[in-house]
């Protein structure tokens, strides 16, 4: 198994999973990374700028990197389908099979 692919996968699924608790506000990435931590406690602060870059790239959030050096975010109209089911995610997010 690829321990190593399964955690960033994981990782960025958690990460949709915060932006949309906290919809429609955008919020800073330290809320994303103790969310990240809860489930791998050594998550670094570059890893989750990496998901945040990831993210951002296939168009599922909005991303703000502000000039002194924080960065936020909030999902935008994909990111919020993604998350709520309404259309296929791409493989490189682990998002669980639906059950309902």
């Amino acid at each position: 198994m690829d321990f190593d692919r399964i955690r960033r996968e994981e990782q960025r699924w958690n990460a949709l999973l915060t932006f949309k608790n906290a919809a429609p506000d955008m919020i800073y990435e330290e809320p994303v990374l103790a969310v990240m931590r809860a489930k791998y406690p050594d998550t670094t602060e570059r890893e989750c700028r990496v998901v945040l870059d990831y993210l951002a790239e296939r168009d599922l959030i909005d991303l703000v990197k502000e000039p002194s050096g924080r960065w936020k975010a909030k999902l935008n109209r994909h990111g919020v389908d993604v998350v709520e089911y309404t259309v296929d995610v791409e493989p490189g997010i682990a998002r669980p099979a639906k059950y309902w």
